[in-house]
């Protein structure tokens, strides 16, 4: 259903882009930013998991790449459809693009994916640096933070890339960031900070649960590769910390896109640790939204304008869920 009213009122066909909401009389720009297609695209892999018949990531990938410039020091996508206006490039709305991309290439092998993920990797590879001790900027032309949101991505992008090529310095920096990260922006609880303010060093203690996605994720590739059950341990103190900080009176806070990225890393630790209960929570969650955040059209959000992110990451949230349950039958 979502999906099928992505369709109808989300895009628009004669360019092959898509729109923020459906109020596009009051959007930002003519067609969306690069973010929610981020959303879009992992939903749509998560689609294909399940119904790999069907070509879900091609009209969306299509979107994507009229994001992209080549302008210098690396090519990568823009925030804004590029031959509407030149916009700012973000490293983790790149990121998020390669991650869904890897897990293509994981499922199918097709070489596109691989490629643009390289060819992303060498784009935010630009963006670290050795201020505040290590890690990756958020935004290539504004270094004014290093964030757990470009850092945590960057870790996982890297860590793929390992497991695909076996280059050791994919691995190598992989690890430098995951150490910095932790040192710099996680809190004693487990969970982690927002982000580091690099004119003073100051941090912002603003926990959100992406970013506590990325992080459990990256300890579960971690504990993967190199079998240290050092990762695993720590994955899963993070993952009771998550639960216990962020599910109050049977919801979760924030958007519903920064708890899909959530959903990633309680996932791979089910994987291993086959604790339903790292699911249950997110069933209860998923539940309440379709039952009462959902309008006549079948489309899900609290806002009367329906937005295309929502819609996305709630396709990849049911997916996701919906993989599970079959390793149950």
């Amino acid at each position: 259903m979502l999906y099928q009213e992505i369709n109808g009122r989300l895009s628009d066909k004669a360019s092959e882009l898509y729109y923020e909401t459906t109020d596009t009389a009051h959007n930002e720009n003519k067609h969306s930013y690069l973010w929610p297609l981020c959303a879009y695209i992992q939903a749509a892999n998560e689609m294909e998991v399940i119904d790999p018949k069907n070509d879900y990531m091609l009209p969306v990938e299509k979107a994507i790449d009229q994001y992209y410039t080549s302008r210098p020091p690396y090519p990568g996508y823009q925030a804004s459809v590029a031959k509407e206006k030149r916009d700012d490039r973000y490293y983790d709305d790149n990121q998020w693009v390669a991650i869904a991309y890897l897990d293509a290439y994981n499922r199918n092998h097709q070489k596109q994916y691989l490629e643009k993920s390289e060819m992303i990797c060498r784009f935010m590879l630009g963006g670290l640096d050795t201020v505040a001790g290590g890690g990756f900027y958020w935004n290539e032309g504004k270094k004014t933070s290093k964030n757990t949101c470009s850092n945590g991505p960057g870790i996982l992008i890297l860590l793929q890339l390992y497991k695909i090529t076996h280059k050791q310095e994919y691995l190598n920096t992989a690890i430098a960031v995951y150490k910095w990260t932790n040192k710099t922006l996680q809190a004693p609880d487990g969970l982690y900070y927002d982000n580091i303010r690099l004119s003073d060093l100051k941090i912002s203690n603003v926990k959100i649960t992406y970013n506590t996605g990325t992080m459990l994720q990256s300890n579960m590739l971690l504990f993967e590769i190199t079998k240290e059950r050092t990762y695993l341990d720590e994955a899963e103190r993070i993952a009771k910390a998550g639960r216990e900080y962020f599910f109050k009176n049977g919801r979760l806070p924030n958007g519903y896109w920064f708890n899909a990225v959530m959903l990633r890393g309680y996932q791979e630790l089910y994987k291993v640790d086959k604790n339903k209960s790292w699911i249950d929570f997110y069933q209860q969650d998923a539940d309440a939204i379709w039952n009462t955040e959902r309008d006549a059209n079948n489309m899900v959000g609290t806002k009367p304008a329906k937005s295309l992110i929502d819609q996305a990451a709630m396709i990849e949230i049911y997916a996701r869920l919906q993989q599970v349950k079959k390793t149950l039958k």
